[in-house]
Formats: C-alpha cells, structure tokens, sequence
C-alpha cells in the first residue's frame, strides 16, 4: 500500500478487520473494494427497484455540473436541515418491495468484514434518524466535477450530531456499471483552508489546480463492487458514455480512533 494502491478483496475468503479502515483514514490505501458482499441476484434486484422509481429522481444543478439523486444528501440541506430529516425516509419507499434490503445488507456486511462493534443509521438526540443511503445516477454525458466531502468541516456550525465525528468514510455500492468512462479518480490529498483559492464560484467543487502534480488512483467499478475511499480526498468521476451510471452510496462516520463504531447517513 505504500504506492497508495486499489487493494481488492473477496468477503468469502477472509474477513478484514480495522486495519484496513486505519488505512484509509490514514491514507494509505486508496480505494477498498469487496467483492461479493452481494449476490448478483440481489444487485439485480436492487437496480430494478431503482429503476422503478426514477421519477423520483431529482436534479440539483450547478454551474458546472448535474447531481441526479433519490433520497436527500445532507450537505444540500446544512442550511436547512428539518428538509432533509423530513425526506430522510425517501429511500425506503424506494426498497419496500425488496425481499432483502440492500442497505441493511451491506451495513451488515460491512460491520463483520471490517469487524466493527456496530454500525447503525446516524441519529439526532431527538430521536431524528439520518437518511440511510441516496442513490445517484450519471446519465451518458454526465461527470461529476472534482471535490471533496467533509462533514465535520462542513456542519461545524451546526448542532448536528455528525459535527464532532473525528473521521468519515464514504461507501458506494455499484448498482450498474455504465459502457464506457465513469471512472472514479481519487486523489491523495485532503482539503485544507488555502484550497479555497481555488473553489468554484457557484459552482460544484474546486479547480484542476488544487490537485496539481498529487498523486491519484483511477478506479471503475464494477457492477456488484462495493467500494470505500476517504471522501475527504479530493475525488471527481469521469464522463460517464452509453448506459447510467448508478450507485447506492453512504457515508461512515467514527466518533472515536479507534474505528469500532460507525454511524451512517448521507
């Protein structure tokens, strides 16, 4: 991992641990995939639910770019919070109809291989509960423009639960691969103040610059990959050619070092 490498592992041949979540949070490592986390059959089945609900997919534009999801994200919503609690439950009119909830499978796929003490839905003191999971679609065409996720710079002013993790994962499950492009390049280098000389005004993310001569990892997935980065790298995604590109994605959020208890939201 010392050339910052895309390490791949099958979850029927050895379960991880939280060494390889050290390594991420470290950035040692660029991207983990797991495969078989989840069965064909189930990812089939997840993409034919999502696709059944496409017209409750909605476009949040920016100068320079498209975001086309279901379910809420909440770095829209910082602002106003109560909308994004409001549609937090979004995503579970969309897999009702699921024999297996994919969401729930991979929670817990990701809590045994990665031997976490638990890993629950994000909640507010209130009682609140978080959005589980958004899912995104890249049309043909559609690239999303370098940025990175930060949700404890971000929420800082905020009372929010999430403002005082102390480490984030991201964690995307591969509903289908497009045709062509639509590869995530992720890039060894996390956000810090004096980038923001570079942020794009009105638009989504930060000039080609911030990431001048820093060392990237480039990654397709596949469908069926379930696949973690440190969000906090900057990281953008190809344009995506022929079919969407559709994924299931949330967030791991650590209070603690130690990596052993995780919260999830989106």
């Amino acid at each position: 991992m010392r050339d910052w490498d895309c390490v791949t592992c099958s979850v029927e041949h050895r379960a991880l641990g939280p060494e390889m979540l050290r390594a991420l949070v470290q950035n040692e490592c660029a991207v983990l995939v797991l495969r078989d986390l989840m069965s064909p059959a189930l990812v089939e089945e997840t993409r034919r639910l999502v696709r059944a609900h496409d017209e409750r997919a909605l476009a949040t534009r920016y100068a320079n770019g498209t975001l086309t999801t279901i379910g809420p994200y909440l770095a829209k919503h910082l602002a106003q919070p109560d909308r994004y609690f409001e549609d937090a439950r979004v995503t579970d009119e969309v897999f009702s109809g699921a024999g297996r909830d994919p969401r729930l499978l991979a929670r817990e796929g990701l809590r045994t291989f990665l031997g976490l003490r638990s890993c629950a839905v994000a909640r507010e003191a209130d009682g609140r509960m978080y959005a589980d999971s958004v899912v995104r679609i890249h049309a043909d065409g559609v690239r999303n423009p370098l940025h990175n996720d930060n949700i404890m710079r971000d929420a800082a002013d905020t009372s929010l639960v999430v403002r005082g993790l102390r480490h984030q994962l991201s964690c995307i499950v591969c509903i289908q691969e497009c045709d062509e492009g639509g590869e995530l390049i992720h890039y060894r280098k996390a956000w810090d103040l004096d980038d923001e000389a570079y942020k794009i005004k009105d638009g989504l993310g930060y000039e080609r610059g911030v990431v001048h001569g820093v060392a990237r990892q480039v990654f397709k997935p596949r469908t069926g990959d379930v696949y973690l980065i440190n969000p906090t790298n900057y990281h953008e995604i190809e344009r995506v050619r022929g079919r969407d590109r559709v994924t299931m994605g949330f967030f791991l959020g650590f209070p603690a070092d130690g990596l052993l208890d995780a919260i999830v939201w989106s």
